[in-house]
């Protein structure tokens, strides 16, 4: 039995994936999201969730964050396409070039900011979307997923104590759907 191609569905900020199966599409085409302060996104998959892997590919400019400082219950992975970035892992900082990998390990506390680049990401789901029968994420028993780092707060990446994990974006406007607009050329 086959695989069917999934439906793309055309949209006032670019092409959307309506359904389960293969598809091809550029980056291009595709619709991205934005937000003040962090940055252009898109995960290629539209409305529909990749059951295995999460992948990304992410636009920063400068001093803007990938992500508040934080572990995943899997691995991420993360290449810089173009640009410049600094890595914040396990409280360190390491400057990022163009064509460096990154390896995260589950539970490696990370971010990336920009300097400015373009990122590709991809993170396994086979943990990340459990949850537990308390209704929470699973994880580190006890333990939340973004973490109080001093490194990652110098570089407006980081989480003041007792920040609540509902709260830990509350800082960036919501990400707006918008069509491409050239920055990756």
């Amino acid at each position: 039995m086959g695989v069917r191609e999934a439906t793309l569905k055309e949209t006032e900020h670019g092409f959307v994936c309506k359904s389960d199966g293969w598809f091809v599409v550029n980056a291009r085409e595709v619709r991205w999201y934005e937000s003040e302060g962090w940055g252009k996104f898109s995960n290629f998959g539209g409305d529909t969730l990749f059951d295995q892997l999460g992948f990304g590919i992410t636009v920063l400019g400068a001093g803007q964050p990938l992500s508040m400082y934080h572990w995943e219950s899997d691995e991420e992975d993360f290449l810089i396409l173009s640009g410049t970035a600094t890595l914040i892992i396990e409280g360190e900082e390491r400057s990022l070039q163009q064509w460096d990998f990154v390896h995260c390990p589950r539970y490696a506390e990370h971010t990336i900011v920009g300097g400015p680049c373009v990122v590709l990401g991809v993170g396994a789901r086979e943990r990340h979307t459990e949850i537990g029968p308390d209704g929470r994420r699973r994880g580190r028993e006890g333990e939340s997923a973004y973490t109080v780092n001093e490194t990652a707060i110098r570089y407006g990446a980081g989480i003041d104590p007792g920040t609540p994990q509902d709260e830990v974006y509350a800082r960036f406007p919501p990400r707006d759907p918008v069509r491409y607009g050239g920055w990756l050329d």
